[in-house]
């Protein structure tokens, strides 16, 4: 699923972050935190590849 738009992308990757240890997640909120809780790392790793949708 392409993102929608850029901010939904910034999260993805944000959230991705946080699986790789890159940034706490104690730092995340909102769906951020949804998507490091519900996707795995590979499902964030191939939304991030994804162009935004226009």
């Amino acid at each position: 699923m392409p993102a929608k738009s850029k901010k939904m992308k910034i999260t993805a990757c944000l959230a991705l972050a946080a699986k790789d240890e890159k940034v706490p997640v104690k730092r995340l909120y909102g769906a951020a935190l949804d998507m490091y809780k519900s996707m795995s790392r590979k499902q964030l790793e191939d939304y991030c590849k994804l162009p935004i949708k226009k």
